[in-house]
C-alpha cells in the first residue's frame, strides 16, 4: 500500500490519500519531471479583508462577474456598490466561486480589485504558475472534487480547508507555462468569436431599426401609428394581410404524445429568427391529420410565443417541419402577394412591435397574447420586393452571426479536450 501525502511533506510519487474524494489529478505513472502534491502545497488562500467604502473606486468582483464554464470576467463593479467585507485580492491572483461550485466559476484578474466572500482567492506559490492554476480549478477532476466537498442543499459551497486536499500531479514550471500558453491562444480565439457575436447582434438590432423605420431607399418619412415609415409604405393590421390567425394545441396536449412521430413545436423550440430543435415532443399521425389538424403547420408560417418569459418571440417555419404542429403558440399564414412571412417575423421581434406586444398581452401573474390581439397589431407593408430585399439584408447578418457561434462551439469543443489532455499528460508540451 502506498503512503499518503500529508501537507508540506515532500511530494510522493503516486500517492493516494484514502480519506479525500476519489476525483483528483493524479497521473499514474507519473510522467518525467512531474510531482504528486496536495493543492494546499502548491497554491494558498488569500485572506485579505476589505471594507468597501462609500466613495471608493476599488474595483469589485462578484460571482455575477464570472463567467460560468470558462476561465473570464464578464464586467466588474466598483466598491461603493457593496457594504459588507470583502476580500481582497490582486493581480494575477487566481479566483473560484465556492457557491455552487458545478457552475465552473473561476478566474484569473490583471488587475487589483475586491471580491465576494463566496469567492475563493489563491495565490499560487512559487512552484505553480498562476495561468496554469488558473485552468487547472477548470479542469473535470477538480470541479467534480469541489461538488463532493460542498455542504449545504439550499446554497452548496466547498470551501478551502477541503480543496487544498484535491490532489495533483504537477508540471514543472516551464512546461506549466507552455500548456497556460496553449489554453490561452484558444481562449482567445473564443473571445475574438464572442466579440464577433456581440458586435453582429448590435448591429443586428440597428439595422432593424433603420430599415423598419427609414426603409432601405433613403425615402422621406410620414408619421403613422407605429412611428415614422417612409412615404410609399402603408401601414396595415395584421389581420388584413394574413389569411390564418390561430393556436395550437391547447386542450391537453399530452394526449397526444408518443415516443416519436410528428414533431409538435413548442415555445422551447422558438427564438429570435431560427427554431431550436432541442427539446421536442411529438404527436401521432392520427392525431395530426385527426382532432388537431386544425393547428397543422405550413413551410414559411409565422410562429409567435404566446405565453411566459419569451412571449412576442418569433420565427418562420422551414421547409423540413412542413406539416408538424404547434402547442400553445400562435401561427400565422401570410397572403403571399401582400406579405412575406420572414418579413413580419422579424418585424414582429423588432422593437418598435414589442411596444405593441407589450400593450396587448393580457393576464398577470401568467402573461399571455392572443389571437385577437396579435390580428389588431399594426405592421408596415413596403412593396413586396423592398420586404423581400429586408429580409436578404437581416438574414447577410444573421448568417455573419450564426457562423461565429458555430466557430464559438467547435473551438470551446476545443478547449475542453485540450485542458483535459494537457492536465493528464495524454498530450505533452515540452
Amino acid at each position: 500500500m502506498t503512503a499518503a501525502i500529508r501537507k508540506g511533506d515532500t511530494p510522493v510519487p503516486n500517492a493516494i490519500s484514502e480519506s479525500s474524494p476519489d476525483s483528483n489529478l493524479v497521473i499514474d505513472p507519473v510522467p518525467t519531471g512531474w510531482k504528486n502534491y496536495y493543492l494546499g502545497d502548491v497554491a494558498q488562500r488569500v485572506k485579505d479583508t476589505h471594507s468597501p467604502s462609500d466613495n471608493g473606486e476599488t474595483a469589485y468582483l462578484g460571482l455575477e462577474h464570472l463567467v460560468q464554464g470558462f476561465p473570464s470576467l464578464t464586467g466588474q463593479g466598483i466598491e461603493s456598490d457593496v457594504r459588507s467585507s470583502k476580500t481582497a485580492f490582486k493581480a494575477g491572483d487566481v479566483l473560484f466561486g465556492k457557491l455552487r461550485p458545478y457552475l465552473r466559476k473561476g478566474a484569473r484578474p490583471d488587475f487589483d480589485g475586491i471580491c465576494s466572500t463566496d469567492i475563493i482567492v489563491m495565490r499560487g506559490k512559487e512552484i505553480c504558475d498562476s495561468d496554469f492554476l488558473k485552468y487547472l480549478i477548470h479542469a473535470d477532476p477538480f470541479i467534480e472534487y469541489a461538488k463532493a466537498t460542498t455542504t449545504g442543499v439550499q446554497h452548496p459551497r466547498t470551501s478551502w480547508p477541503s480543496l487544498n486536499r484535491f490532489r495533483l500531479s504537477l508540471p514543472p514550471l516551464p512546461e506549466q507555462e507552455k500548456i497556460a500558453h496553449n489554453l490561452s491562444t484558444v481562449q482567445r480565439a473564443i473571445e475574438e468569436q464572442e466579440r464577433i457575436i456581440q458586435t453582429t447582434s448590435e448591429l443586428k438590432k440597428a439595422l432593424m431599426h433603420k430599415l423598419f423605420t427609414e426603409g432601405p431607399r433613403n425615402e422621406p418619412q410620414k408619421q403613422t401609428e407605429i412611428g415614422p415609415v417612409p412615404e410609399s409604405w402603408e401601414v396595415v393590421r395584421c389581420e388584413e394581410v394574413c389569411e390564418t390567425t390561430s393556436v395550437g394545441i391547447v386542450v391537453q396536449p399530452t394526449q397526444y404524445y408518443v415516443p416519436s412521430g410528428v414533431p409538435a413545436l413548442r415555445s422551447q423550440n422558438v427564438r429570435v429568427d431560427r427554431m431550436q430543435m432541442e427539446p421536442m415532443v411529438y404527436i401521432s399521425e392520427a392525431a395530426n391529420n385527426g382532432p388537431v389538424a386544425k393547428s397543422k403547420l405550413r413551410t414559411g408560417d409565422v410562429l409567435i410565443v404566446r405565453t411566459g418569459a419569451n412571449l412576442g418571440m418569433s420565427c418562420v417555419l422551414p421547409e423540413k417541419f412542413d406539416g408538424c404542429n404547434c402547442i400553445d403558440m400562435l401561427f400565422i399564414r401570410t397572403i403571399p402577394s401582400r406579405l412575406n412571412g420572414s418579413f413580419l417575423s422579424r418585424y414582429i421581434n423588432s422593437e418598435e412591435a414589442k411596444k405593441q406586444v407589450g400593450a396587448g398581452k393580457t393576464g398577470m401573474a401568467q402573461p399571455h397574447f392572443n389571437v385577437g390581439t396579435v390580428k389588431r397589431i399594426f405592421v408596415p407593408l413596403p412593396p413586396l420586393k423592398e420586404q423581400n430585399e429586408i429580409v436578404r439584408c437581416l438574414e447577410q447578418i444573421d448568417q455573419k452571426h450564426d457562423q461565429a457561434v458555430a466557430r464559438r462551439h467547435a473551438l470551446r469543443d476545443l478547449f475542453r479536450t485540450l485542458l483535459h489532455d494537457l492536465m493528464t499528460a495524454k498530450t505533452r508540451v515540452t
